[in-house]
């Protein structure tokens, strides 16, 4: 095995048990604990990540990226209105997998850990703002009412989408609704799609 694929062998083993360890501990996770389950020690953590909050940041990376890498799929042809359609169908998806559970208990915990923590704050919503121009710039160009949307547009419908598919997607994997299929993620989605979300161009 070369150093790159042990690196990243290790840079993975350490991601899936902090995955682990922060879903089941929340704030009281500690550093000791992620590496032993990883099988490695805390320098491999610090030579990796750099801090714990490195790793913590690295994961909440991990963690959001399956929500749109897949959505990068999604073909240049259709409109803003099939693409948020697309998108909102695509989330509701994540919500049937088997550890989607699992991933929201991480999630919240991780929530938690950067409400609590001055320094992991700015970072978790810079990784997410970050996110969020990923789906903006998937809007950004696409026709809407005859004409493109521009990415000051698309980053304020991305804002938006976030919102309303991290709450609805919570409600559907905690079984608060029964009504909430891809057809209603899609329908709430494309109701986001209006003048006063979209603003000037």
């Amino acid at each position: 095995m070369t150093r790159a694929e042990t690196k990243e062998r290790n840079r993975r083993a350490l991601l899936d048990a902090a995955r682990r360890i922060v879903a089941r501990d929340g704030y009281r996770a500690r550093l000791e604990e992620i590496a032993e389950e990883a099988e490695l020690t805390t320098g491999a953590v610090y030579s990796l990540f750099g801090s714990k909050n490195g790793l913590l940041i690295a994961l909440v990376t991990d963690y959001l990226g399956p929500h749109y890498e897949s959505a990068e799929a999604i073909p240049a042809s259709l409109d803003v209105l099939e693409t948020v359609d697309a998108f909102a169908r695509h989330y509701r998806g994540l919500c049937e997998d088997p550890d989607a559970l699992r991933h929201l208990s991480f999630e919240i915990s991780l929530q938690d850990l950067a409400l609590r923590d001055p320094e992991l704050r700015p970072r978790l919503a810079a990784s997410v703002r970050a996110h969020e121009e990923r789906l903006a710039v998937l809007l950004a160009g696409r026709s809407h009412d005859a004409a493109p949307l521009t990415l000051r547009q698309a980053r304020r419908l991305a804002t938006a989408l976030r919102g309303l598919l991290v709450g609805l997607s919570q409600g559907a994997i905690l079984g608060l609704t029964d009504a909430a299929s891809g057809d209603y993620f899609a329908a709430a989605a494309r109701a986001l799609v209006t003048p006063e979300v979209l603003g000037p161009p």
